[in-house]
């Protein structure tokens, strides 16, 4: 006897799952179309827009009565530059190669685990699979985009001061990071031991 498929989810449940595989689906879209049009755009290497972290820079902005420059602490800002060095431009076509990847991976996965639900197949050898794979990409992935990033902008800082400018900021958040690897770790947690729990139980029967 197949623990799994006991008893059938509801018509509420199978809309639920229907809702949210369609928009992974969307999102997947989304985050595919939008990595490819930034490629194309970046592909010239030429005035190119990159986002830059600054570590409280002073900058003039005209916040002021009447339009009046006041100083302020930058913090982030976009920087157009004429054309990256060779190793910031292929670190900004990697960044958007792989925020794609990650998203398209991560909702496969969920999709296709959605789909087993709806088939009644909660806990099993291939859900686990897709569990931790949906993780470990997500992490991985949440690290890598802002990396690649910041090894543009750090380009952009170079080719725009010829050096003289040192702005090197690492801008990896690490609590969401934190966060997400410790929840993609109890999730491959609970569908490892909820699989060993189904086998036990049907060898019971």
């Amino acid at each position: 006897m197949d623990t799994t498929t006991a008893r059938s989810i509801t018509r509420s449940d199978a809309v639920g799952l229907w809702l949210f595989m369609a928009a992974g689906a969307i999102i997947a879209v989304w985050g595919i179309m939008a990595a490819v049009l930034r490629i194309i755009e970046i592909a010239p290497n030429r005035d190119v827009s990159v986002a830059a972290e600054f570590a409280g820079t002073p900058a003039d902005a005209p916040i002021g009565p009447g339009g009046s420059s006041v100083e302020v602490a930058l913090d982030q800002a976009v920087l157009t530059v004429p054309a990256l060095p060779g190793a910031s431009w292929a670190a900004l076509i990697a960044q958007q190669v792989i925020a794609a990847t990650t998203i398209g991976v991560v909702v496969v996965c969920l999709l296709m685990l959605c789909w087993a639900v709806m088939r009644n197949q909660v806990f099993s050898g291939r859900n686990t699979a897709l569990v931790a794979v949906a993780g470990i990409t997500g992490t991985i992935g949440f690290a890598a985009v802002p990396f690649f990033g910041n090894m543009a902008a750090n380009g952009a800082f170079t080719r725009l001061s010829d050096g003289d400018f040192d702005n090197v900021v690492m801008s990896v958040d690490l609590m969401p990071l934190f966060f997400l690897a410790f929840v993609a770790a109890m999730a491959a947690t609970v569908f490892t031991v909820g699989d060993r729990l189904r086998r036990d139980t049907e060898g019971l029967v």
